[in-house]
């Protein structure tokens, strides 16, 4: 068969690695250890790609490094709802996406949309979606106004 087994296909090279990032950052919220160890211990059994390996380990410091303005920023775009009542995996999605918004300019802001979204469908509850989409749009709309002429360093 030419197409072989299509479920097989990766659209997104990207979405293990988000995948991993986000299950390392919940490790870290529910845990008392630092970023780089809970970094080194599960990210180091997730990739053989140093690529997706570089990607990750930029994704993941980036959110923490900048986890106190990205929960600003998400609660500015909260509409009748709490960020306390936020659950935990939508919150970390919602920090991801924001991350890669307006840190990492090598991706697409609607592809780090998409893939929020996407991710939500597998990891969090059946609304989950939409409610990450919605969100991260609104704070794209905020990325597009604002126009940011600073480059900021993810790694430092």
């Amino acid at each position: 068969m030419l197409w072989g087994n299509v479920t097989t296909i990766n659209h997104h090279p990207r979405r293990k690695a988000r995948e991993a990032v986000l299950q390392a950052l919940y490790a870290w919220e529910i845990s008392e250890d630092s970023p780089k160890i809970i970094f080194q211990r599960l990210m180091d059994s997730f990739f053989n790609e140093r690529n997706d390996y570089q990607y990750a380990k930029d994704l993941f410091f980036c959110v923490v490094k900048y986890q106190d303005w990205a929960d600003d920023l998400i609660r500015n775009h909260l509409q009748n709802w709490k960020f306390e009542r936020v659950a935990s995996i939508d919150r970390i999605l919602l920090r991801m996406g924001a991350s890669e918004i307006f840190y990492m300019d090598d991706i697409p802001p609607k592809v780090s949309i998409s893939e929020m979204v996407e991710i939500a469908k597998v990891f969090s509850t059946e609304e989950s979606s939409g409610f990450v989409n919605g969100i991260l749009d609104s704070v794209f709309k905020e990325f597009q106004n604002e126009k940011i002429t600073n480059t900021k360093d993810v790694t430092g």
